[in-house]
């Protein structure tokens, strides 16, 4: 099946009330007779990859602990790779970061160790407001290590603005981390449900 077919058989699921994942950082609902559609990757005019990042990863530093991590695909590292004393789960200490798709680098005993919090083939994407569909939406990624299972939640905010990165993380459990950026990408293209043409939420 095409590209295409694909595509058209996920507007006619969704106009019949169902709510359908399409693909990696895809994701279109139906609320309040319009449905709401996200697909991360489309280029838009001022970033033809859409949300992923120019330099091949996002990072974002809080006193000894790096979060790097890229959307909806694995991390590609032209300059300031990670350089860690374990990266077995993300690529080995000779390639860290280019084996998953998000990473977290601890100081422990004065030494970097990274540890992976997930895999593309694991990323999941959700709404980040049911009441409010065209805010955004949550794109977590998730691994299962011999002692833990880890996880990264990026949520990606609607704004028109343009792309503000990552300034904070949260630790949410043993493993488990949240951050937020802001992105075009963020925000939902709005078809009518029933009749009325087509509509956008917004235009870049």
């Amino acid at each position: 099946m095409g590209g295409d077919s694909i595509k058209w058989l996920c507007i006619l699921m969704i106009l019949h009330r169902v709510n359908w994942v399409c693909g990696v950082c895809e994701l279109s609902l139906v609320h309040n007779d319009n449905v709401y559609n996200y697909s991360l990757t489309s280029p838009l005019d001022k970033y033809p990859h859409g949300v992923l990042s120019e330099d091949g990863f996002y990072k974002v530093a809080v006193n000894q602990t790096v979060l790097w991590f890229q959307l909806c695909d694995g991390m590609i590292f032209n300059h300031d790779p990670p350089v860690c004393v374990d990266c077995l789960d993300c690529g080995g200490p000779s390639h860290c970061g280019l084996g998953c798709s998000a990473l977290v680098e601890k100081s422990i005993g004065g030494y970097p160790v990274c540890t992976s919090l997930g895999h593309v083939s694991s990323t999941n994407i959700t709404i980040r407001d049911k009441n409010h569909p065209n805010n955004g939406v949550i794109v977590k990624m998730t691994h299962s290590g011999p002692k833990y299972s880890c996880s990264l939640s990026v949520s990606v905010i609607c704004d028109l603005n343009g792309l503000q990165g990552p300034q904070s993380m949260e630790k949410l459990g043993t493993c488990n981390y949240a951050t937020e950026i802001r992105h075009p990408s963020g925000c939902a293209t709005i078809i009518p449900a029933e009749g009325g043409g087509w509509g956008w939420f917004g235009t870049f």
